[in-house]
């Protein structure tokens, strides 16, 4: 790898204009989302940047949900604010790393030369950066999907998932370890004639079982008889991060009880001083790239969704109850 002081003005240009423009586009859940879907309408052979766009839209759901009628109900400020934060950093986290990525690709196209040997300029993996090489020469397009699945799921494990403060905080909570045992938490993959498709998720803190997560919600995603419904969702339908973007849909006179993310969270600067990266072993890499074979069964969950939305507001609700009364 050169250093960059090897670089000719025309690379440390290009170099720059990246971090530049990957910087201005991580400024919040809002600009992730639309920078992958817009990527994805250019580059639609990058099939990974629409399952970031959606899953990202997950994340603005799940945020707003700490603002809206029912969480506040029986989760303290403090918490919320961790959650929040808790899913802000690991967003964060994957688009400063995967974005790069795909914009080096982009201008790879648009310059019409290989311009993928500048990812070790943004700490990306030797394991991305080998893929990358290996895409560009023979174009494997579902290779390129698992491998940033996979990397995206290392990428957050120990600064996110492992430390310290998040581990004790969140991911040792009761609300968390309940909704993974009941499996409240669902990424969802709307379309705007009221269908849900998509997953719940068990197992969170493990990387190997979001991995296989991140690749039965690819199977389902790009599945021809689920991909058309789900791609127009994403194309005409703004994200707002209320969950009333696709809830007008699936509820017939639905009342908004989500607000808008930008009307309730401010932006967030993140700092990034641990660049070690993640390893795994030949092992694992074969394990994880091991492409998903399982027969999708029950993905459309409209029903499973709305009895669950119906059990946790019913919790929520005798919750309250039972604690106005103890505090009486």
């Amino acid at each position: 790898m050169k250093n960059v002081l090897e670089l000719s003005e025309e690379e440390r240009n290009i170099v720059s204009h990246v971090k530049a423009y990957v910087t201005l586009q991580n400024k919040d859940n809002i600009t992730r989302t639309n920078t992958y879907g817009r990527f994805y309408e250019k580059n639609n052979e990058i099939k990974w940047a629409l399952l970031a766009s959606m899953v990202s839209r997950n994340a603005g759901w799940n945020m707003c949900d700490l603002k809206g009628e029912w969480f506040p109900k029986v989760l303290s400020r403090e918490l919320r604010q961790r959650l929040f934060l808790t899913y802000e950093r690991a967003n964060w986290l994957i688009f400063l790393d995967a974005f790069p990525q795909l914009y080096l690709y982009q201008l790879s196209k648009e310059f019409k030369r290989d311009l993928t040997y500048l990812l070790p300029f943004f700490h990306v993996s030797p394991f991305m950066s080998e893929i990358w090489k290996k895409f560009m020469r023979e174009g494997n397009q579902d290779e390129l999907l698992v491998s940033l699945i996979i990397n995206e799921q290392n990428l957050i494990q120990r600064p996110v998932i492992e430390h310290p403060i998040y581990r004790k905080k969140v991911f040792h909570t009761w609300l968390f370890l309940l909704q993974d045992w009941l499996h409240f938490s669902v990424v969802l993959f709307p379309t705007k004639t009221g269908d849900l498709y998509g997953s719940s998720v068990s197992d969170f803190r493990k990387v190997q079982s979001r991995i296989q997560l991140g690749k039965r919600l690819a199977s389902i995603l790009f599945h021809p008889d689920y991909y058309n419904g789900i791609y127009n969702f994403s194309k005409t339908v703004s994200h707002t991060g209320s969950r009333h973007d696709y809830e007008q849909y699936v509820y017939k006179d639905k009342i908004k009880d989500t607000p808008e993310l930008r009307s309730v969270f401010p932006v967030v600067y993140h700092h990034r001083h641990d660049y070690k990266g993640w390893n795994a072993s030949g092992r694992h890499l074969c394990k994880w790239m091991e492409p998903y074979d399982e027969p999708l069964k029950k993905v459309k969950i409209n029903t499973w969704y709305k009895e669950k939305q119906r059990q946790l507001h019913t919790g929520i609700c005798v919750d309250k109850l039972i604690t106005d009364f103890l505090t009486i």
